[in-house]
């Protein structure tokens, strides 16, 4: 027979201290091993395995210090969250669901989960020096154990936590609520927007609400940079007409301002130490790459120079619990690109399955369900794109000629742990599946452990 789940509805509708009663009883028979009388939520119980396997103190965090004040406001002024605070404060902290009546705070950290901003109840921000949330203090959940900020970065989406789903003892009077913040631009992580309170205050939809409001921040940034796109577009329009051959304009995160003489594509990404001079892309061969305002002129050059430096490695690196690059090589140099969670679960199977996978089987491979071929073959064509020079398609697979190695977790349990892919959950339990297709007769070096990243060096 199934087991009951914990329900938020339900635990809001109950008595506060019954219901921390209940989720105490959950967490303690969780971390003997036992059978609880209700199953921890998904999220909650995958965290709490995490802490398990790493060894956090249950009863105690242990925290690092507090960063020095420069450092704070170095952060501060380098992180496109600095843009956000308005649209966040009107959603969190001047709303009537989180005003200073019900006695909540909201909590803004950056991608390393550092707490950068606070602002709300005077008396709730007291509670929160008690328990160290404060600016600078660092809220990963590697550090603190399951909480809003550093659980919603590892698992890359909105969570709740109440009360003894906290797996350190010493935060069980909090509950908290929290999202994660991507630039739309280059799907990089930027950091988390948390609703925080005494246990009293929870309720099941400022979790709705926090995602809401983490949506509407996303979408600011999403129109500053059409804004910004825009007048690129303007300056590049005159250049491309005076330029022979095949050329294209793209800002800095590689969005198309303009092109001519090729195929237009929504976005060119860009390695991250790009420069001026010839520079090889893997969707595009050799370069000449000149600076304009705001963006970069790429001309390419001749198809002999392109074919001449054909990508010949690929190392996959998803050892980082929330980044993962593609770094593809061959005669003319490096390239590097971040990927974001659903592109890295999709070249995660391909370098499983060097044979190959059709769009029904990768569909099965990420979401479990063949039925949705038509959503994996839209996000290989925008992987195809970037990395034309790599895959091949009919089935999707990597290039016979291109040496493919990946760099895992020291334990596999701990691969991708954002991702809900049968194909992934299946390799953090070495299942039979994991590495089916994956070897050394490919000249494929794979896998989600410790061997990986050997492979990785070699």
């Amino acid at each position: 027979m199934r087991q009951a789940t914990v329900d938020m509805a339900r635990l809001a509708a109950m008595d506060t201290r019954e219901a921390a009663l209940l989720l105490k009883g959950v967490r303690e028979a969780a971390l003997k091993g036992g059978r609880p009388p209700l199953a921890p939520r998904a999220e909650i119980g995958e965290s709490w395995q995490r802490m398990l396997r790493k060894g956090v103190d249950p009863e105690r965090d242990h925290r690092s210090g507090l960063l020095p004040p420069a450092e704070i406001e170095r952060r501060r002024a380098a992180s496109p969250l600095a843009e956000l605070l308005p649209v966040l404060r009107e959603g969190l902290v001047s709303c009537s669901a989180v005003s200073d009546a019900v006695r909540h705070i909201m909590v803004v950290a950056d991608a390393e989960g550092r707490v950068l901003w606070r602002e709300g109840s005077a008396s709730v921000l007291r509670k929160a020096d008690g328990h160290g949330f404060e600016p600078g203090a660092d809220w990963a959940e590697s550090t603190v154990g399951t909480n809003g900020v550093g659980t919603a970065l590892v698992a890359r989406r909105p969570v709740q936590v109440h009360s003894a789903e906290h797996f350190v003892a010493t935060h069980h009077s909090w509950t908290c609520a929290g999202a994660p913040l991507t630039d739309p631009r280059d799907g990089t992580l930027l950091g988390a927007v948390d609703v925080s309170g005494p246990l009293a205050t929870m309720h099941p939809a400022t979790l709705m609400l926090v995602r809401s409001v983490a949506r509407l921040a996303e979408a600011e940034l999403r129109n500053r940079h059409l804004t910004e796109l825009a007048r690129l577009r303007a300056v590049a329009a005159p250049v491309l007409c005076r330029v022979g051959g095949r050329a294209l304009a793209v800002d800095g995160h590689g969005w198309l301002a303009g092109v001519t003489g090729m195929p237009p594509v929504d976005r060119l990404p860009l390695p991250a130490s790009f420069r001026a001079g010839r520079v090889w892309l893997p969707s595009l061969g050799m370069c000449d790459a000149e600076p304009l305002p705001g963006g970069w002129l790429l001309r390419v050059v001749d198809e002999e120079a392109r074919e001449a430096a054909a990508a010949s490695r690929v190392v996959l690196d998803v050892s980082r619990p929330r980044r993962w690059s593609l770094e593809v090589s061959g005669a003319a140099g490096s390239w590097t690109q971040e990927l974001s969670p659903r592109h890295t679960e999709l070249l995660y199977v391909l370098a499983l399955h060097r044979g190959g996978r059709t769009a029904a089987e990768l569909a099965y491979d990420v979401f479990g369900d063949r039925t949705r071929a038509v959503t994996v073959r839209a996000e290989m064509s925008r992987v195809r794109r970037t990395l034309a020079g790599v895959l091949e398609h009919r089935p999707y697979r990597f290039r016979e000629e291109v040496r493919v190695e990946v760099v895992g977790p020291e334990d596999p349990a701990d691969l991708l742990p954002h991702s809900t892919a049968p194909a992934v959950r299946a390799s953090r339990g070495g299942g039979a599946g994991a590495a089916d297709g994956a070897g050394e007769k490919d000249g494929t070096r794979a896998g989600a452990g410790a061997g990986a990243g050997e492979g990785a060096g070699s």
